[in-house]
């Protein structure tokens, strides 16, 4: 039995959905245990390119179960939307092998209203850069206990009566800002459709996930986002609304902690960001542009630019370490082939002071200048490598380094986007 939780260590696009698909390989199930359809896994297969925003990674493999987990705050209308345009793409989906959570909450039509009504009213330089999915106003009904949760959806005249309470309520709130209400019998009709659709997806996967556990099978958690995204422990308030950290894995699923075997960081040979927040080695120059043209960083999700700058072992040591990572799967090697030097931040410098773990204070991230150590480049392709012997000396080296500074091992690599430019250490 190998139980593992699978985790991005930087601010999200690590390129997990790779990692995953690779990983599923030998697992009988993955669990997507938070976040919503703000996720943009990617999956290259051949010549195909599937993104994936609510579905697990682990759709594409035959033989595996995949469970949109109790954590996962779920609109209807996406997911369904989703499932639709991967079996018409020949995915076979179907409650086989795929389970939805009967107590995840729902994502409905008035949460995206307050998600933009919120950003708008952040005064600039205060703005999070939420993708106005109505992500952060689900988690807060769940959290007030007004939330819907799929498995009314199971009740059609309870769901019902639930969905007009609110919407009324919510409308109350939008009329009363000057904003554009919802009409209510338009977007139940899309919701009951949806519900009707998703029905025979609904199981309570705690049950299934802890059977799983016992009788012994290869189980994959599948988080979304990255730690310095994380409500508690990220770049707050530049975050999103859930737990993205290894813990999230057990909250979210309801599989007890003692059966996690494994910790797998995806983390990204150097460091993006979309939206706003800190960004200490962010670059903001010609080298910041070529690292985004040669990564092609733009948001799967929302098509946002992404923001650039060398790998930062002060932010990543410190996620490996509140993650338990046990062994890093470090993606995007390729993008620096063409780089003569590439440098590691290694410290920060706070008003004069060497500071060598990250902050919890926001302002102290903003204000801290990286010190960094400066590597030679490798100039040579590594997209065809098919081993670590493989990879340039220099690129070993860099390599090396990353995983000295994080503490913990490297187990994955991956110099590509296609799903076989991807191997073992």
């Amino acid at each position: 039995m190998a139980i593992s939780v699978l985790v991005g260590t930087q601010w999200g696009d690590e390129g997990k959905g790779k990692i995953i698909d690779v990983l599923t390989e030998n697992m009988d199930m993955v669990v997507r245990f938070q976040g919503g359809n703000n996720a943009g896994h990617t999956v290259e297969i051949g010549t195909s390119k599937h993104v994936l925003h609510l579905i697990p990674s682990g759709i594409f493999r035959s033989r595996t179960l995949c469970l949109i987990g109790n954590g996962v705050v779920v609109d209807p209308l996406a997911l369904e939307k989703e499932i639709k345009e991967l079996q018409e793409k020949g995915i076979e989906i179907s409650p086989a092998n795929l389970q939805l959570s009967t107590r995840c909450h729902l994502i409905l039509p008035y949460h995206c209203g307050m998600d933009a009504m919120h950003e708008l009213a952040r005064p600039e330089g205060k703005k999070i850069g939420t993708t106005k999915r109505g992500i952060g106003p689900a988690y807060a009904d769940k959290v007030s206990r007004i939330g819907i949760r799929a498995l009314e959806m199971l009740d059609i005249a309870r769901y019902e009566t639930r969905f007009r309470e609110q919407a009324t309520y919510y409308n109350s709130i939008f009329s009363g800002k000057g904003m554009e209400t919802l009409d209510i019998d338009s977007e139940w009709s899309r919701q009951l459709a949806a519900a009707k659709f998703l029905s025979p997806f609904i199981r309570d996967t705690v049950l299934t996930v802890n059977q799983a556990a016992r009788d012994g099978k290869n189980i994959l958690f599948e988080g979304a986002q990255g730690m310095w995204l994380d409500v508690d422990y990220g770049t707050y308030p530049f975050v999103t609304s859930s737990n993205t950290t290894t813990g999230g894995a057990c909250t979210g699923s309801g599989l007890s902690p003692k059966y996690i075997n494994e910790v797998v960081g995806v983390i990204k040979a150097y460091t993006t960001r979309v939206g706003e927040g800190p960004f200490p080695t962010e670059l903001k120059d010609a080298t910041g542009e070529m690292l985004g043209k040669a990564g092609n960083e733009f948001g799967a999700t929302t098509g946002r630019k992404r923001r650039c700058g060398w790998f930062d072992a002060v932010a990543s040591s410190y996620s490996c370490m509140v993650n338990g990572v046990d062994e890093l799967a470090i993606t995007k090697l390729d993008v620096l082939d063409d780089f003569e030097q590439i440098r590691i931040c290694t410290a920060y410098d706070i008003a004069g002071k060497t500071v060598t773990h990250m902050p919890s204070d926001n302002e102290e991230i903003a204000a801290a200048k990286p010190i960094y150590e400066t590597f030679p480049g490798w100039m040579s392709k590594t997209s065809s490598c098919k081993s670590f012997s493989e990879l340039p000396q220099n690129a070993q080296n860099y390599l090396n380094k990353i995983a000295d500074l994080v503490s913990a091992s490297i187990g994955i690599i991956s110099v590509g986007p296609n799903r076989d430019q991807t191997f073992l250490v």
